[in-house]
């Protein structure tokens, strides 16, 4: 009996303990599983976006950007926590913005457009911030990077250098018989100052006249594009220009009823009502400066020896609206077009991109 006793209670300890052991598995097995877990979860990067004004071109831009992190996110295994702001061209708001992006600590920031790219230039210096600008047409001429092929400090990005005797090919191609040509631009804007001193080379040498009318407002670029008219001119040519392009969907009208041809440096312009916009793809530009971003972040490229990108110039976008207001056939201009094109392609007007 008692040996029996002592069996039951040798075999009640056995199982007790075996119970202890399991438990102390299951807690270790369940311990690792959670270390994993939290070594496997996805790293975070804080991206800080700023964009220099609401308009198609940029506003494009921004949405490609945070679209193609979102997927690279996803193949990479890493988040890109955004913070997004718009300046709205104020100098006081966009150095709020950068400050406000500084204090957050960002891994990286973004400037759209070459005032925000300079001014994240100037505000970060000595600091370990990467800056990655999108759509800054002359990176060199404004002293953000030394060279587009080594920029030599902690900022690079992506270009839409202008090929202005492109566009200037096409005006004429269009019209041989051209005596007036209309420069519409905002003198404040660096992305102006190259094309429209390249136009004016372009017309000198060809022995055509110009008119130059600026503005700095949407108020002010509209009496602009009056004068245009009043100094009859047979097309009107604006380079990437902000200002003119935020304005675009109040003018366009002034210059179609006048029989005004407008020519312009982004698809964009063509969207909001300008008769042709030539140059990069801005969606494609904003896929590539989102690649860049991931390749600084996560594969650890170096800014000042990542070289700035640079895309053809050589689409083409014509307002189908605009050809019938101005009573001329699309068929007909992708004929004349396409020799000094590498795509013409056709768009209606409309406030922003789908």
């Amino acid at each position: 009996m008692k040996r029996n006793i002592r069996k039951t209670i040798r075999k009640a300890a056995a199982v007790l303990m075996m119970a202890v052991l399991m438990t102390g598995l299951c807690a270790c097995a369940s311990g690792g599983a959670a270390d994993a877990g939290t070594s496997g979860s996805a790293k975070t990067f804080k991206v800080g976006i700023c964009n220099y004004v609401d308009d198609a071109s940029l506003n494009q831009i921004v949405d490609n950007i945070q679209a193609q992190l979102e997927t690279l996110g996803k193949e990479n295994n890493v988040t890109f926590e955004i913070a997004y702001d718009n300046c709205n061209a104020d100098a006081n708001v966009l150095n709020q913005i950068v400050a406000n992006f500084m204090a957050d600590k960002v891994d990286l920031m973004v400037g759209v457009a070459t005032p925000v790219a300079m001014t994240m230039q100037s505000l970060t210096e000595g600091t370990n911030i990467p800056v990655v600008f999108a759509a800054v047409s002359d990176p060199e001429g404004a002293g953000l990077v030394a060279s587009n092929d080594a920029p030599g400090a902690n900022i690079t990005g992506t270009s839409d250098y202008l090929d202005t005797n492109a566009i200037m090919n096409l005006i004429f191609a269009k019209d041989p018989d051209a005596k007036k040509i209309g420069l519409l631009y905002d003198i404040g804007q660096d992305a102006s100052t190259a094309p429209i001193e390249a136009a004016k080379a372009y017309l000198d040498e060809k022995g055509v006249a110009y008119v130059e009318h600026t503005g700095t407002n949407v108020d002010e670029v509209m009496l602009a594009a009056q004068a245009m008219v009043s100094d009859g001119v047979d097309a009107v040519f604006t380079p990437t220009d902000n200002t003119v392009m935020t304005a675009e969907l109040s003018i366009y009208e002034t210059f179609a009823n006048a029989g005004i041809p407008h020519y312009t440096g982004a698809d964009s312009f063509a969207l909001n009502g300008a008769f042709l916009g030539y140059g990069v793809d801005y969606a494609n530009l904003g896929v590539e400066t989102a690649n860049m971003i991931k390749g600084i972040l996560v594969d650890g490229n170096d800014p000042a020896t990542t070289p700035v990108k640079t895309f053809d110039n050589g689409t083409a976008t014509i307002n189908t609206d605009i050809c019938q207001t101005l009573g001329l056939d699309f068929e007909e201009l992708k004929k004349v077009f396409e020799p000094y094109c590498l795509r013409v392609q056709e768009i209606k007007t409309a406030e922003s991109f789908e």
